[in-house]
């Protein structure tokens, strides 16, 4: 089973991720929030002194502790209460909730409590064959729908390992048995094959450490993917007392340990030795042990342990960085995205300037310089920016008390930015995910932003751009509809007189619609901006000295692509609608109709996100953070490659959290109904044969090359007479998002709100493609033995194609609202339609289902007037309301 997360790699989190594979370094597990091995922690358990005891957690993390082990396990606790109380404390503490939880119990009641309560995704410790395969399997299933990883001990019904050979055996029995029987991912087995004491002056017991290091090699070598663990001070109980050389023997233990694959082990990293450091008589008597290399070897190491001198520990290791002048410590604070320090540092700028609006000026706005030229020279990448602009946020956010009361005193404090910039997503639009990284990228660059968010009237602009007399005015939407929106927009600056600048954005528009369309509505500039790392160019160069310059250029690029457009517009042919109607595909539907849908009729439904993940297609989520190529070749690329896998590390963790936490639902709602065809009309029918609903499609018109027909969607259905049929449907995956982005609103965090937004869209489209499939195969049925993978569903190479109103082949928004309506989408999932036909929430796909071999996508193109009053009868509108619609497509206008 592929890996959910990472294909070749464990992936773990707490708020931050943790992801281990071959090229990782070793992962230390804190064990002192274990009540059977810190009496410190047990006490305060027992007294109920959970202030204290998070503080425990916190030293553990601090210290480096990578995952937190917790275990509740003592006779006169109420484990499970206790671990539930203790675990949502940390999860309440950013610093501590950052790492993964491993919930460690010999109980299940007490390890599924726990695994009830963490963030992310954790780790089980543990479960094993000791109560048969039975117990074993059952528990397996649960950590699996949990979605956490496990460790699995080398314990069978006859009892603990104690050898080599039952050590690989019980392990290979347990890994056959979670891949084979469970779907476990190999990544996500973590065995722990029995660190036991060595040293004990008991002869069995001389061969356990090299018996160990041996079961570890054997398994990373014979069971792949498949990781190793184990609890480190076991290895030295004999020497309980003498922390010396405890510490030198989980040292050295742990050197020759990793050697051989282990991979993680708990162990109190605030303790550890380094080995090169310990010293080298010690050294070599406590590997004489280790490796049982003389038979006197006990002796010896306990006769040279009366004499070692305990070590005191280590003083806390400092981030190197955290040594750096101060100006330094908070440029690097914001190039690497970090925020843990940006406070205290801050604070200390402030103290050292005169008015805190210095520290914004000053330190944090070099930082964000370095940031911008980094960004501007192709060194660092959009995801990265919006980490620092995520700190800088936090920075300001953490001086806004001191610069509201300097306000205060001095009510004209110098506090200009470079300039204001109104963003908007123009009215009937809901889509903001660029709007918002171009806000970003601005605001990272000293510019005033003003957001005014989605579905903004024209009034509204218009308002807050007159009181807010900005300096540029940026307008945003993905739908075409959004393209006549911002027409309107442009007349109505031209109108009220403004000449500022007018800077357009968004998936569907692009320099020669900004040319063509909405420049020539407005005497003031208008410039299409094609992606965020170019705004920041572009609003410089408009509110620079050489403006006038950079405008005159432009006016001559964009006077060029108008030119260029309406001399092909001209040259293009267009055939006769009738001709083309004419022309259509001709099907030979006696000996190509599908089979009849198995169920007819509509009904609704709900998606696990956990199912939806395993049909994504990444590699438009990296498109919309501005990072292009291929899922998963983009992984390796040479340029973006480190900054694709980062961020897709971080989508996993964020994913994780939505199937955890239930951030997001996703539902759908279709349906399957008899149908035929009349020319460019496609019916659709009851289970009587009634028509309940008509679908209007419109026919390409261009001249096509010989041989080629001239499509409609409705070509897709047979005519009346024939036994066919056709699907509707529509899916929705942002039910509930609103809440957690006004969170992260709060939080100041632009990345985490722009990544939910970009997952909720591939979530939306992976329920699509997961709906789709179960139609073919089981509803409809039509190809219930296809198997293709999730390659070849990006693909589409299945039959059948789902086209969406508003695509190519049906440019036509409006239709959305037939199917709304044949559906009673709002009323069954949730979703709406704004007056532009765009879907609330914005994570959404709807459209129709053909089965035909025949069908396939295409562009309709350009259309003439005759179609355009054909399409306007047949939908009972006017001329100029189908001409709205149908803007984008017409071939006079």
């Amino acid at each position: 089973m592929a890996n959910q997360f990472h294909p070749t790699k464990l992936v773990l989190s707490g708020l931050e991720p943790l992801i281990t594979g071959e090229d990782s370094n070793f992962v230390n597990v804190g064990e002192r929030c274990n009540v059977t091995g810190s009496r410190k922690f047990l006490r305060l358990i027992r007294e109920e002194n959970f202030d204290e005891a998070v503080e425990v957690a916190r030293n553990q993390v601090e210290g480096g502790a990578q995952i937190l082990d917790v275990n509740m396990d003592e006779g006169m606790l109420n484990g499970k209460e206790a671990i539930v109380k203790f675990l949502n404390l940390i999860a309440a503490e950013p610093d501590i909730a950052r790492v993964p939880i491993m919930v460690d119990s010999s109980k299940w009641e007490i390890i599924e409590a726990g695994l009830k309560c963490i963030q992310g995704r954790g780790v089980v410790n543990s479960i094993s064959l000791k109560e048969g395969e039975k117990i074993f399997l059952e528990q397996a299933k649960k950590i699996r729908q949990y979605g956490a990883a496990t460790v699995v001990m080398a314990f069978d019904e006859d009892g603990q390992a104690d050898t080599y050979e039952r050590r690989i055996s019980i392990c290979k029995r347990s890994y056959d048995l979670l891949i084979n029987e469970v779907g476990f991912d190999p990544h996500d087995i973590i065995f722990d094959p029995n660190i036991f004491p060595v040293g004990t002056g008991i002869e069995e017991h001389n061969n356990y450490a090299v018996d160990f290091f041996n079961a570890a090699n054997w398994i990373r070598t014979n069971l792949p993917g498949a990781h190793v663990s184990g609890g480190l001070s076991n290895v030295s109980f004999s020497f309980r007392g003498n922390n010396a050389v405890r510490e030198a023997m989980h040292s050295a233990f742990l050197y020759h340990a990793i050697k051989n694959g282990m991979d993680m082990g708990i162990v109190n990293p605030t303790t550890l030795t380094i080995y090169d450091d310990i010293d080298p008589e010690l050294l070599e008597k406590v590997e004489d042990v280790l490796f049982n290399r003389r038979e006197d070897a006990t002796e010896e190491l306990l006769d040279f342990a009366q004499s070692v001198k305990q070590k005191g520990a280590p003083k806390e290791k400092v981030l190197e960085w955290r040594s750096l002048p101060l100006e330094k410590r908070i440029e690097h604070a914001l190039v690497k995205g970090i925020a843990e320090f940006i406070e205290e540092d801050v604070e200390e700028s402030r103290q050292e300037k005169d008015k805190p609006l210095e520290v914004i000026e000053g330190p944090l706005m070099k930082g964000m310089n370095v940031v911008g030229d980094l960004f501007g020279s192709g060194k660092m990448f959009l995801p990265q920016v919006v980490k620092s602009a995520r700190v800088m946020k936090r920075a300001v956010a953490y001086l806004e008390p001191y610069l509201e009361e300097e306000k205060r005193k001095n009510p004209n404090p110098s506090d200009k930015g470079k300039g204001k910039v109104l963003l908007a997503t123009v009215k009937g639009d809901v889509h903001d995910i660029g709007k918002n990284i171009v806000g970003v990228v601005l605001a990272c660059n000293n510019y005033e932003i003003i957001d005014l968010g989605v579905m903004v009237p024209t009034e509204k602009i218009i308002e807050e751009a007159k009181k807010n007399d900005v300096d540029i005015i940026g307008l945003s939407g993905l739908i075409t509809p959004s393209l006549d929106e911002m027409v309107t927009v442009a007349e109505h600056l031209e109108k009220d007189g403004f000449k500022t600048p007018l800077l357009i954005g968004g998936a569907t528009t692009s320099k020669a619609h900004t040319a063509v369309k909405i420049s020539p509505a407005y005497s003031g500039s208008t410039l299409n901006v094609l992606d965020a790392s170019r705004a920041v160019t572009f609003v410089e160069r408009l509110l620079s000295k050489d403006r006038d310059e950079f405008l005159a250029k432009a006016k001559e690029e964009y006077d060029r692509l108008r030119d260029d457009y309406n001399q092909k517009k001209s040259a293009k042919k267009l055939i006769p609608f009738s001709v083309a109607q004419e022309n259509r595909l001709k099907v030979d539907w006696e000996n190509s109709l599908v089979s009849p849908p198995k169920q007819k009729g509509v009904y609704e439904m709900e998606f696990s996100i956990r199912e939806l993940r395993n049909y994504i297609d990444w590699s438009p989520f990296f498109q919309s953070w501005e990072l292009y190529g291929r899922f998963p070749r983009i992984l390796k690329d040479k340029v973006v490659g480190e900054q694709a896998q980062e961020l897709f590390d971080d989508a996993q963790v964020m994913l994780e959290s939505i199937i955890q936490e239930k951030w997001l639902k996703a539902k759908a709602v279709y349906g399957l109904f008899g149908a035929y065809s009349e020319t460019d009309s496609v019916a659709v029918l009851d289970e009587n044969d009634n028509e309940i609903e008509r679908f209007e499609m419109i026919r390409q018109q261009m001249d096509q090359r010989k041989g080629r027909p001239n499509r409609s969607l409705a070509d897709y259905v047979a005519p009346k007479g024939h036994n066919d049929h056709m699907g509707a449907f529509a899916v929705t995956a942002g039910i509930g998002i609103e809440k957690k982005l006004e969170q992260f609103e709060r939080e100041n965090d632009d990345y985490k709100n722009i990544m939910l937004k970009a997952l909720a869209d591939r979530l939306a489209e992976a329920s699509a493609e997961l709906l789709h499939e179960r139609i073919r195969k089981e509803y409809w049925g039509y190809v219930p033995s296809e198997n293709l993978n999730n390659d070849a569903l990006i693909k589409e190479k299945y039959q059948g194609i789902r086209p969406a109103p508003g695509y190519p082949a049906c440019p036509d928004h409006t239709e959305k609202l037939k199917i709304f309506d044949l559906l009673d989408v709002e009323k069954r999932i949730g979703l709406s339609l704004t007056d532009s036909m765009a879907m609330y929430p914005s994570s959404a796909v709807s459209g129709w289902y053909f089965a035909s071999p025949e069908s396939r996508y295409f562009n309709v193109g350009k259309i003439d007037k005759d179609q355009v009053e054909d399409y306007a009868s047949r939908k009972n509108m006017s001329i100029e309301e189908a001409e709205k619609w149908l803007r984008p497509i017409l071939s006079y206008k």
